[in-house]
């Protein structure tokens, strides 16, 4: 098919309310990501799954072998499992000065952000103590894209809590081995515990162990279908951050917007394999112009074919109403990335926003910005989750121990009362541990 013939196919992304079934879009789109992220119990893919993380859970490195063998094509013994601690290193060392020190600042804003934001730092009661978890796993991806960015956005907010042990996956992909600008960051940040493994195998072995890792008490980090679906799978057994579908922005704009901005917001989204893009206006000649503009802005990317595949299948760019319709069907989306590009209107746009991931305010803050730069993690919740889903952040990996301590005036004070709790409830041994206290 010609490239005109392709950009042609953006039309069916302009839908307009009363001329089209908007609602019925939306839904095409939430079921495609959700297609794209979950295996229904009992699928062959989820009985796959289940396959690989019961050979992780028996046959340990063994299995671990075999899955990279089968799904990656690198062929290694176990002494090649874990990356030596030379090989970070040197990859380190070829990274250029220019792009080290730019990796540094976007550390060092993130640190800043989570230490703000971390809530033992605040909070001080004798009823409570927080503890950080002991041992991390971070899934990172390696196959469409080298994201060492990842290693930043989920390894900085475990050091900051104080996560003393953090071992990262991410599957040798590059060349038979892991990207080594993913070896440099995790070097950067005194990360020497890395694997060269991926998928449902990686997560199993996270969870549960093998020869060669030890268990986790937590995981998180991005990944595909096989990697989200096998941490739900484990869920349990160690903790988890999310369950991470698509990437996704969801754009609300009025006529004050920048069209040529706004179109690249989108595409920059729609990159990704896959991602989700979709613009809420109440302006038709914004629809117009942004339309105009992805045709335009397409031809100069790397990734055209695929981007314009992903934009007809997980986007839309749809005429509502009005600004407050477009509030209502964001907050019923719950995307993981939301930008507001409404001029005058745009802080009181994002006052009445309460389900997102992360809110991008006015024309100057891109996905991107948060994706690399701003502190807060770009680890997100995405498939409407971010109505009950946070953005990944340090204090997710802490955890609260309840103190109680009583001396015997303030048990002798509140003894009858829990007494008679105890036996309304039938629990005569309950009320005897308290009242054996004040016998004799």
């Amino acid at each position: 098919m010609s490239k005109d013939r392709r950009t042609e196919r953006l039309d069916d992304l302009l839908v307009v309310q009363g001329q089209q079934d908007w609602q019925a879009r939306l839904a095409t789109i939430r079921n495609a990501i959700r297609q794209a992220t979950w295996f229904e119990d009992g699928s062959p893919e989820d009985t796959q799954l289940c396959q690989i993380i019961q050979a992780v859970r028996k046959d340990g490195d063994r299995a671990l072998l075999e899955y990279t063998s089968r799904y990656d094509g690198v062929t290694m013994g176990a002494d090649q499992i874990r990356v030596p601690r030379q090989a970070l290193q040197d990859a380190h060392g070829l990274v250029e000065s220019q792009i080290l020190s730019a990796i540094r600042s976007a550390i060092a804003n993130v640190r800043r952000y989570q230490s703000e934001i971390f809530i033992p730092s605040r909070i001080r009661h004798p009823g409570i103590r927080f503890t950080a978890l002991q041992r991390v796993g971070i899934c990172v991806p390696g196959a469409s894209a080298p994201l060492a960015s990842t290693v930043i956005m989920t390894a900085v907010p475990a050091q900051v809590a104080g996560v003393r042990q953090i071992a990262v996956v991410c599957p040798p992909r590059h060349h038979g081995d892991i990207h080594p600008m993913i070896m440099a960051v995790c070097w950067e940040l005194g990360i020497e515990e890395v694997y060269r493994i991926g998928g449902a195998q990686a997560v199993a072995a996270l969870a549960f162990g093998t020869e060669t890792i030890r268990p986790v008490d937590k995981i998180v980090g991005p990944g595909n279908s096989w990697v989200q679906m096998a941490k739900r799978r484990v869920f349990g057994q160690v903790d988890i951050d999310s369950i991470a579908g698509p990437s996704e922005v969801v754009i609300i704009a009025n006529d004050q917007a920048n069209s040529t901005w706004v179109a690249a917001d989108m595409l920059s989204q729609a990159e990704h394999a896959p991602g989700v893009a979709v613009l809420l206006t109440d302006s038709m000649s914004l629809a117009r112009a942004v339309l105009e503009q992805l045709r335009s802005q397409l031809g100069g990317l790397s990734r055209a074919d695929t981007t314009i595949d992903y934009l007809i299948k997980y986007g839309a760019i749809v005429v509502l109403e009005d600004l407050d319709q477009a509030v209502d069907v964001a907050n019923d989306f719950a995307p993981e990335h939301l930008e507001i590009h409404c001029g005058d209107q745009t802080r009181d746009i994002a006052s009445r926003i309460t389900n997102a991931g992360a809110i991008f305010i006015g024309p100057y803050s891109p996905v991107a910005i948060g994706d690399y730069w701003a502190g807060p993690s770009h680890t997100l919740p995405t498939g409407q989750t971010a109505r009950f889903f946070s953005p990944l952040s340090s204090n997710d990996f802490i955890k609260s121990l309840s103190l109680i301590e009583y001396d015997k005036s303030m048990l002798q004070q509140a003894a009858d009362d829990i007494i008679r709790l105890a036996l309304l409830e039938g629990l005569d041994a309950h009320a005897h541990s308290v009242q054996i206290r004040f016998k004799g």
